[in-house]
């Protein structure tokens, strides 16, 4: 449908408030000027009356006097353990239609713990881990080193370098101590799973109504009838500086995201690519995402590529060329134009409005 008034939605790193003890992270999951006009100026080609709104305080009279159709939220929020979830939180208070995940989801998948407690409950393999609230707390008997070690509520790889992976218990105290008080927030230690690093992008919406729950009927709807699977994409971590130490850090998904090699579509059997793309669409569903999403993943090595979820994101990146979304989609000859609007659809179709 053409001619929507639209309103986009986001928190851009030139408008984030700079406060005393930030980390020089803080604000890495923020937008650029550059993504935000991309994902306008697509809009617009579509045929839409697109403008961007700042998804802070503001918001709440910004978008009244605005009365948008439709927004095409990708706002990550400022402060709190929620964040991602206050602007649709807002617009549902307001019943104003908006892109992507409810509130529910996207508090749920931004804490790390209770994302893997959710997959631990279906089954789903994720590497087993540990919540610190302390450096100095008990170890859990079945955390065997090495271990990943990273704050339990940050996306974009914040916090997390090549001291990430610890090897024994001094470096988990040390390294563990160093993030709680940095963040200011519980610390997730999980299994490292040495192996490559890959990511699942998801755009569509499964068949509803849909249940938070894997169907184990037979004749129950595929999980993941009306998702479509965008190629998976692999990052050659052995790519980059040796002073990454083969992880996928901050500093490798922001500094160096147009240095990055990316092997799209990754170097997998289709058997496998089912399979992942089937844990793609398992996550999506229990952790109740819509339109859009990417799951990403780690493979064992050590045991035949055996994938483990690591997390799945229900905002993923869209900035041009580099978010690891938009990369995917290109391999599947979708522009990034195409793939914003894609997204819009998905959200028209779920909201009767197409």
């Amino acid at each position: 449908m053409s001619g929507l008034r639209v309103a986009v939605l986001a928190n851009l790193k030139a408008n984030a408030p700079a406060l005393p003890g930030m980390t020089a992270d803080h604000w890495a999951d923020l937008d650029s000027e550059h993504t935000v006009e991309a994902i306008v100026d697509a809009l617009r080609h579509n045929g839409h009356d697109a403008s961007f709104l700042e998804g802070d305080a503001t918001l709440y009279d910004r978008i009244r006097e605005q009365t948008p159709d439709i927004c095409f939220n990708i706002c990550e929020g400022h402060f709190g353990d929620s964040r991602e979830a206050q602007v649709p939180a807002l617009l549902e208070m307001l019943r104003i239609p908006y892109t992507g995940s409810r509130v529910l989801t996207l508090a749920l998948t931004l804490d790390k713990p209770m994302t893997k407690r959710i997959l631990s409950f279906h089954g789903l393999p994720t590497p087993s881990f540990q919540v610190l609230e302390r450096a100095d707390e008990a170890v859990d008997d079945d955390m065997v080193y090495p271990l990943f070690v990273k704050p339990a509520r940050q996306g974009t790889g914040m916090g997390i370098s090549a001291n990430s992976v610890v090897h024994n218990e001094s470096q988990l105290r040390k390294q563990a101590g160093q993030l709680l008080e940095a963040y200011n927030e519980p610390v997730l230690v999980e299994r490292f799973i040495d192996g490559p690093d890959v990511t699942v992008g998801v755009v569509g919406n499964l068949v509803r109504p849909v249940a938070r729950r894997i169907p184990d009927d037979d004749e129950a709807p595929r999980v993941q009838r009306g998702l479509r699977f965008l190629p998976p994409l692999e990052i050659e971590l052995g790519a980059y500086d040796e002073e990454e130490g083969g992880i996928y850090t901050n500093r490798a998904k922001v500094d160096l995201a147009d240095k990055i090699t990316y092997i799209c579509p990754a170097r997998l059997a289709p058997s496998q690519i089912e399979e992942l793309n089937w844990l793609a669409a398992a996550t999506f569903r229990i952790t109740g995402c819509l339109d859009v999403a990417r799951v990403d993943f780690r493979l064992d090595a050590a045991d035949g590529n055996r994938p483990y979820i690591l997390e799945i994101n229900p905002l993923p990146g869209l900035s041009p060329g580099i978010s690891d979304l938009v990369i995917e989609a290109a391999a599947a000859e979708i522009s990034h134009a195409e793939l914003v609007n894609m997204i819009l659809h998905e959200a028209l179709e779920r909201h009767g409005m197409s």
